[in-house]
């Protein structure tokens, strides 16, 4: 009797074990790394950082998310390629970094006169979710953002007609690099974590970038000139983007949880570019740089001089079965409906 007592003693305990594993087991929370180019001091790093932490907030902590700025997982350029191949869960980068790959998108980024980080942010979530392009369906899109208006900045040497490009290296990427072209300047297409040392060492004579850089990455320090030249201001499309099957095997209440998160942090995303915007202006002109106004007749000749940058990039859409019209005419629509 007293065998058989203790025979189910020692089994009640163990099943207790194994149901105690079982419980842990389950509570595991899921990890999650997340990649970002900007340096873990700036306005966009650290609202991406704050994602991170409202995800594991919302989700009583069965998400934590491994937060890597200032590209020590992967580099600005690899971000995308990076998170197709799971080097990280989530990145953050530059669609433009990859020229060609994003090319409905690409019509986000065009000199079509930005005038807001909310407006180009509110344009490239539309044209997304108008053309749910091909070109993102191998990761799972959380949010796209876009900053204020992009605009020439120079060193040494000011620049108030088109003619005063002439000559000059310019760093710019992207559709940018074919605005610097067209205005008569040379191109040199690399990403923003170089900028400030090839203004520094001269390397580049100028850079095209939207204000808030001037603090955010310190460029003010390196520049001595911006052209305020609004009429062929681009923007740049930011992605934030998760390894599709990462994704695909969250339980559905945190997917939810996380899509509400999303939409939410896109908006601060676009009112940190603008807010950030203004804060570049005053670092700028506190380090006794200038900002260059140009008139109307030399801002109708910018806009003029970039025109042929959308009608090529409509002719080119139109070669890949793309209707180019009506992705530029729906972006245009767009821009005007939230400037």
């Amino acid at each position: 009797m007293k065998k058989f007592v203790l025979f189910f003693l020692v089994a009640g305990i163990g099943v207790g074990v194994c149901l105690s594993g079982a419980f842990q087991a389950q509570a595991a929370p899921i990890k999650l790394t997340y990649s970002n180019f900007f340096p873990p001091t700036h306005i966009q790093s650290k609202l991406a950082e704050a994602w991170c932490r409202e995800v594991e907030k919302r989700t009583n902590g069965r998400v934590k998310v491994e937060y890597y700025a200032g590209q020590t997982l992967t580099k600005a350029r690899q971000c995308y390629d990076g998170v197709v191949n799971g080097l990280s869960d989530i990145g953050f980068s530059v669609l433009a970094y990859t020229r060609g790959r994003f090319p409905v998108l690409a019509a986000v980024d065009l000199p079509l006169g930005y005038t807001s980080g909310r407006a180009a942010t509110a344009v490239a979530n539309a044209v997304y979710n108008k053309f749910k392009p091909k070109e993102l369906l191998d990761t799972k899109v959380m949010y796209l953002h876009a900053h204020g208006p992009g605009l020439l900045h120079t060193r040494k040497k000011a620049v108030r007609r088109m003619e005063d490009l002439r000559g000059l290296k310019i760093r710019a990427h992207g559709t940018s690099a074919l605005v610097v072209r067209a205005l008569g300047g040379t191109p040199v297409p690399k990403p923003m974590p170089e900028t400030y040392q090839m203004l520094q060492k001269g390397v580049v004579d100028g850079a095209v970038y939207p204000f808030e850089a001037n603090k955010g990455w310190k460029l003010g320090e390196v520049a001595d000139y911006a052209t305020a030249a609004f009429s062929v201001a681009y923007t740049t499309t930011f992605f934030v983007v998760m390894n599709k099957d990462k994704w695909n095997v969250l339980p559905a209440d945190i997917k939810q949880i996380i899509e509400d998160i999303n939409r939410e942090w896109a908006v601060k995303h676009a009112a940190a570019w603008d807010s950030s915007d203004m804060a570049g202006i005053r670092f700028f002109l506190n380090q006794g740089n200038e900002i260059i106004g140009i008139d109307a007749k030399e801002a109708a000749r910018w806009k003029k001089a970039v025109a042929p940058i959308i009608d090529d990039y409509i002719k080119k859409m139109n070669k890949k079965r793309f209707n180019g019209k009506e992705i530029v005419d729906f972006t245009v629509r767009t821009l005007k409906q939230y400037q």
